[in-house]
């Protein structure tokens, strides 16, 4: 009596390929934070700005087609997952911190070291949580979004002093249980919020652009959106624990 033998159907060297390229597209991100680690060392801050932009691109759009191409499926023993994290971390945390550092936005000293440094194991621990994302498409705690944070404090010129507090607060956010919209995945007004998100991208593409002396009117009237995503995280939040 025979019986059934399991297999695998191996997926065509056409899907593998497009797998693998999509793999390759998020991986491009790591360059993009050594070109920009480079523009922080020569003091070239707008380029550093381009660079997390063009990075930032790339995590908005390699989900998109990771699933057009279905790569856990094609690619079941490669985790496209971790690289994304890997390269996340140097593009959203590594390299906006290092910015803020060199460029003088935070203290050059052992205590504006020791900010860095809160900033950088933080989201570590961030990203290494098990509940980072959850399953109704919410970040955990503050999402690491220092490239815009690192953003903001350049352009507004505060004193160093006051971006390390700024800073801090973010840091005990990380550590904070809160649910933060995901603004591609979260269905509630995802219309709406990505709507307001292209929008508020090309204010902040126009100060970039605009560095080293972004309109003051300009960054202001810009933060419509961030007010936005905080404000709607917090009240799905509470809509979420009720």
């Amino acid at each position: 009596m025979s019986s059934a033998q399991p297999y695998t159907t191996r997926p065509s060297a056409a899907r593998a390929l497009f797998a693998w390229s999509v793999h390759a597209y998020t991986a491009l991100s790591a360059l993009a934070a050594f070109a920009g680690v480079l523009a922080v060392i020569a003091a070239d801050y707008r380029t550093a700005f381009i660079w997390m932009i063009a990075a930032t691109v790339v995590d908005a759009t390699d989900g998109v087609l990771a699933r057009l191409a279905r790569v856990r499926e094609v690619l079941p023993h490669f985790d496209g997952a971790r690289l994304d994290d890997i390269v996340d971390y140097l593009t959203y945390v590594f390299l906006p911190i290092l910015l803020l550092y060199h460029a003088g936005d935070i203290p050059r000293s052992p205590t504006g070291a020791v900010i860095a440094c809160a900033v950088l194991l933080s989201s570590a621990y961030g990203f290494a949580s098990l509940d980072a994302k959850t399953d109704d498409h919410f970040f955990t705690g503050f999402p690491s979004y220092w490239n815009i944070v690192a953003l903001y404090l350049h352009v507004a010129r505060l004193s160093p002093l006051v971006n390390a507090a700024v800073l801090l607060v973010f840091v005990v956010l990380v550590f904070v249980r809160t649910g933060y919209v995901y603004p591609s995945r979260t269905p509630v007004l995802r219309g709406v919020t990505l709507a307001l998100g292209g929008v508020w991208a090309l204010m902040v593409v126009s100060m970039v652009a605009a560095l080293p002396a972004a309109p003051r009117w300009l960054w202001i009237a810009s933060l419509f959106f961030p007010v936005y995503y905080f404000m709607l995280s917090l009240t799905l939040q509470a809509r979420r624990r009720g």
